[in-house]
């Protein structure tokens, strides 16, 4: 038997709120959304799984276009599992490039930093 879920136990299991289900859905993150006789909504256990992959993208800071691209890749007939491969590479190049510029922009405040107390020190000579 399949589990299914209402959007009030989705939203307590990822920890999104129900508009969040929903506005997945409508851009197109999530579909194929099963409806009762009354059309609430009833998520399954794959649902439920995907809105977790969306979570761990936006933990990375992947904008919405490349999750939806990568979710057309997830639903091409054809084994796309080199290209999913190649699309997180590229991703993950990105993020080490976004790193890159990270550490310059803390050696630059470490360096303020050390500037200001440096001043603070020589001030209270």
């Amino acid at each position: 038997m399949d589990n299914k879920f209402s959007s009030k136990q989705v939203s307590e299991k990822t920890g999104l709120s129900i508009p969040t289900l929903r506005y997945y859905e409508q851009i197109g993150l999530i579909d194929g959304i099963e409806r009762d006789e009354k059309g609430y909504r009833r998520y399954s256990e794959s649902d439920i799984a995907w809105f977790e992959m969306i979570k761990y993208f936006r933990a990375l800071d992947m904008p919405i276009r490349e999750m939806q691209q990568f979710l057309a890749l997830h639903h091409r007939e054809n084994s796309t599992t080199s290209v999913r491969r190649e699309f997180m590479e590229s991703y993950r190049g990105k993020i080490i490039d976004q790193r890159k510029e990270l550490e310059k922009t803390l050696k630059k405040i470490d360096h303020k930093i050390d500037l200001f107390k440096s001043l603070e020190a020589s001030s209270s000579n």
